[in-house]
């Protein structure tokens, strides 16, 4: 799998990932996490009462991450 994403936030074969596995791949807080996705900043699906995060999700939010980081500079 090819990926943008630094060696350390190298996403596995798994497609769908659980908000607390996220938190661990993004480094970042619960609180934040949900915040991204209440503000549509990080897409996520629901299976049953599960809120579950794609691979492909995270990869947009950390492509979105370092396009505004680029546009900060």
């Amino acid at each position: 799998m090819t990926t943008s994403a630094p060696d350390s936030v190298r996403l596995a074969d798994t497609q769908l990932y659980r908000v607390t596995d996220v938190m661990s791949l993004l480094r970042m807080s619960r609180t934040v996490i949900y915040e991204q996705i209440r503000t549509g900043r990080l897409r996520s699906v629901k299976q049953g009462r599960a809120r579950l995060i794609t691979a492909q999700a995270i990869r947009d939010y950390i492509a979105l991450l370092e396009k505004e980081a680029e546009e900060a500079a």
